[in-house]
C-alpha cells in the first residue's frame, strides 16, 4: 500500500505540472505499476489524458480576438467522427469578429440573441451558424463580448478520404474528385469536410469528446502572416476595409488571396519562411 500511494501522488504531482501533456505510454506504465499489473485502470485520472494527451487548453482560448486569430495559425483542429475515425488539419485562414462596435459581427452592439449566444460564452465555445439556409460555419468565442473567431481554411493532415466522403454527401450533384486543396479551403467547405454542423454550437473545445485542437508544428512568425479585409461582409462601412484576415502566405490551402497586400510586404522586406 505504501508503494501505490507514493506512485498516486507522483501521478497527482505529473498532472499538476505546467506541462500538462503526458504522453499516453508514461500514464499506462504508472497505471500499470500502481497494482502490479498491466490491466488499465478506468480512474478518470487515467481516462483524461489517454484520449487527448496534447490538447490545447483555456488558457490558450482566453486571449483577445485579434490575438487568437493570429494564434490559431498553425495550430490543428481534430475532429472524431462516430465511427472513431480522426481528421485533423492545420489552421491556415481565420478571421476576427470584434463584437461590440464591430458593424460585421453577429454580436454588433452587444446584442445576444438565441442564434449567437455561444459568442457570449467562455473563450473555447464552438459558435455554428447557417448561411444560405445550407452551409454551416465554424467560430471560437475570445476574451471580448460577443467577441469570436471564425475558421476560414485548413490545410488537411490525416483522414483526407473521409473528408471528401463527408464533401461528396453533402454536395446536390455528382462531381469530380476533389483534390487536397478543395477539401477545407474556405468556411463552409471546412465544416462539411469535419462533419460540422448546428450541433456542434456552443461545444466546448476543452471538454468534448468530438472535436479539440492540438498545438502545432513549427508555428509561423509575423512575417509569414498576412493581414487583410474579410471576405463576404458586404458594406460595413469603415469595418469593411479594416484588416482582420489573416492567412498563412504561400499556403496553397487559403482560400483568399490578396495579392496586393502581399506585393506591400514583400515591399517593405518582410519575406516569407512558409
Amino acid at each position: 500500500m505504501p508503494r501505490k500511494r507514493k506512485l498516486l501522488a507522483q501521478l497527482s504531482a505529473l498532472q499538476s505540472n505546467s506541462s500538462r501533456f503526458l504522453p499516453c505510454d508514461a500514464l499506462d506504465s504508472l497505471s500499470a505499476t500502481a497494482d502490479g499489473n498491466s490491466s488499465p485502470k478506468s480512474s478518470k485520472y487515467f481516462a483524461a489524458e489517454k484520449k487527448k494527451p496534447f490538447q490545447l487548453e483555456a488558457d490558450f482560448f482566453n486571449q483577445p480576438c485579434v490575438s487568437l486569430a493570429k494564434a490559431f495559425l498553425g495550430q490543428i483542429l481534430v475532429r472524431r467522427l462516430p465511427d472513431g475515425r480522426e481528421l485533423w488539419g492545420r489552421i491556415v485562414e481565420t478571421e476576427a469578429y470584434l463584437g461590440g462596435e464591430d458593424e460585421a459581427s453577429h454580436s454588433k452592439g452587444g446584442k445576444q440573441t438565441q442564434r449567437n449566444t455561444a459568442m457570449f460564452m467562455k473563450p473555447g465555445t464552438l459558435y455554428v451558424y447557417q448561411i444560405y439556409g445550407i452551409y454551416f460555419c465554424v467560430n471560437v468565442s475570445s476574451q471580448g463580448e460577443g467577441a469570436a473567431v471564425l475558421l476560414r481554411s485548413l490545410e488537411p493532415l490525416q483522414g483526407l478520404e473521409a473528408m471528401r466522403e463527408l464533401r461528396s454527401a453533402s454536395r446536390k450533384a455528382p462531381s469530380k474528385l476533389l483534390k487536397d486543396w478543395q477539401l477545407c479551403n474556405g468556411p463552409s467547405r471546412l465544416c462539411q469536410a469535419f462533419g460540422i454542423d448546428k450541433a456542434f454550437d456552443q461545444k466546448d473545445l476543452t471538454q468534448d469528446a468530438a472535436i479539440w485542437m492540438v498545438p502545432g508544428h513549427d508555428l509561423p512568425g509575423e512575417q509569414d502572416v498576412v493581414a487583410t479585409t474579410r471576405i463576404g461582409i458586404g458594406n460595413r462601412g469603415e469595418w469593411t476595409q479594416k484588416p482582420l484576415r489573416f492567412y498563412l502566405r504561400g499556403n496553397k490551402f487559403v482560400s483568399v488571396v490578396d495579392k496586393k497586400r502581399e506585393r506591400e510586404m514583400a515591399a517593405m522586406g518582410h519575406v516569407s519562411c512558409s
